[in-house]
């Protein structure tokens, strides 16, 4: 068979007519689309990471700790309530995390639900795991209910449910009488993606809710709070037996020993690693305050981002600014642009540049 394009491949047919996940990642001066941390790590935690990672190398003609045991009870510790190393779970990223739980307990003849708009790798995940998706529409105000929710996991009866909070790509929060609602309103898996919950100062952890609710997991990532995108590091706190499952179909040795040295060492400096997230708030809340003094309408948000509406041409305001070195997100949300909160210099250029694009931004 000649191959020229991707569609002379024989693709399974839940795959023909995707598109893969991404965004741009242009070397622009200001970088403010993927939802990054954008301070830099302090140098005397990154003088301990880079000592751990040299120690680790002296190792890596043998295979890493396949239970990265050190690295479990590391992540135990950060998030307390008496959780236990083996009620948690790591991979490369929280992608992955979510992924292999899609490969446990998802699957051909199964499903996975969650509430739209959200974040866009769950229809992906869901494809390629061979899961039927099942996309449910928020209230108009993005904010989840436990009467909406419950109506849709009653009526679709799904294997798999995701309850993403705060919500990205919107910002909303998630209130902890939702995710109580949701787990007793079916009896499949509940998911609650807290990816962004470090930024939340209102709203503590669904992790407390474990105890008693073996079908709750609560996913977590290093790549944002902990300014640690590029390590690649996500996890998850749940049952001991999900953990379990999900060595059923996590990959030989799946976490590299340099990715458990820099983590675990990163988590030594919890607390220096996280001094950021107040200034990010503070920015995030200035920004809210500038855009909304401009005529736009700024969506509630406890992440570390704004999903903004108001915009006459999203795409022309996306141009505009990516011409002046400043990226942000164009989600195909109509009047709308998803900004991440940076620093404070940043944010000052951001709000300047849009500012002079004038009401409703750039036609």
């Amino acid at each position: 068979m000649r191959v020229t394009s991707l569609s002379d491949l024989p693709l399974r047919d839940n795959l023909v007519g995707l598109q893969p996940y991404g965004a741009p990642q242009d070397p622009v001066p200001v970088s403010l689309n993927v939802n990054e941390n954008t301070h830099p790590i302090p140098d005397d935690v990154v003088a301990d990471i880079v000592a751990s990672l040299a120690a680790a190398v002296r190792g890596v003609n043998r295979y890493p700790d396949r239970e990265f045991t050190e690295l479990r009870e590391a992540l135990a510790g950060y998030l307390g309530h008496g959780l236990k190393a083996d009620q948690l779970w790591a991979a490369n990223g929280s992608n992955e995390v979510l992924q292999q739980i899609l490969q446990a307990f998802g699957g051909p003849g199964r499903s996975l639900l969650s509430f739209t708009p959200t974040y866009s790798m769950y229809p992906l995940l869901a494809s390629g795991t061979d899961t039927a998706w099942i996309p449910v529409a928020r209230p108009a105000d993005y904010a989840l209910t436990t009467d909406g929710v419950v109506a849709a996991l009653r009526e679709h009866q799904p294997d798999i449910a995701i309850l993403c909070g705060p919500n990205n790509p919107t910002g909303t929060p998630l209130e902890r009488e939702v995710i109580l609602a949701a787990y007793d309103a079916f009896d499949g898996i509940l998911i609650v993606d807290e990816a962004y919950q470090e930024f939340d100062a209102e709203r503590e952890s669904a992790v407390v809710l474990l105890p008693g609710r073996p079908r709750l997991l609560v996913s977590r990532t290093m790549s944002k709070a902990f300014s640690f995108a590029g390590v690649r590091l996500g996890y998850l706190a749940a049952d001991a037996a999900v953990v379990d499952a999900l060595r059923l179909v996590r990959l030989p040795y799946h976490l590299s020993a340099l990715t458990q040295a820099a983590a675990t060492a990163a988590i030594r400096h919890s607390e220096t690693m996280l001094a950021a997230v107040s200034d990010i708030r503070s920015q995030r809340d200035r920004l809210a305050a500038a855009l909304t003094e401009l005529g736009f309408e700024v969506h509630p948000s406890g992440a570390n981002f704004l999903l903004v509406g108001g915009f006459t041409n999203p795409g022309a305001t996306f141009s505009a600014l990516r011409a002046q070195g400043i990226l942000i997100r164009d989600l195909g949300i109509d009047g709308h642009l998803r900004i991440t909160a940076g620093t404070e210099a940043e944010t000052t250029i951001l709000i300047d540049a849009i500012t002079a694009l004038g009401p409703g931004g750039a036609r």
